[in-house]
């Protein structure tokens, strides 16, 4: 069931991607010269798919590492309360094996059940 959901997102997905790329195949001049007016230094020719692929692909990358960057106060806080967490946890054993190895009690008496009036 998951590999047929799958195809069904992903095929018309593809096909799209597809039929965009076969659409926009004509070259275009990317100038990356603000000053170079008639023949930019920095130039680079391609389809047009393939710049804008590109494009989307930088801002992939660059909005997930801003998203990381933002997200490193989250990261922190975890980090500090796994450590807490590990402290407590070996506090606790430490305790429970202080108790384990101590004198046993005698055993306590219960108390007469209180009287109704």
């Amino acid at each position: 069931m998951k590999r047929f959901l799958t195809y069904l997102v992903f095929v018309p997905v593809a096909v799209l991607v597809l039929l965009f790329a076969l659409a926009n195949r004509e070259m275009v001049t990317l100038s990356l010269d603000p000053f170079g007016g008639g023949d930019p230094t920095l130039a680079v020719s391609a389809p047009l798919f393939i710049v804008l692929f590109i494009v989307l692909a930088l801002g992939v990358v660059i909005g997930g590492c801003a998203a990381w960057l933002k997200q490193g106060r989250n990261r922190k806080a975890a980090r500090l309360a796994r450590t807490e967490a590990d402290r407590y946890r070996a506090e606790a054993e430490r305790l429970r094996s202080q108790l384990a190895g101590a004198a046993p009690r005698e055993p306590q008496v219960a108390l007469p059940a209180p009287v109704p009036f």
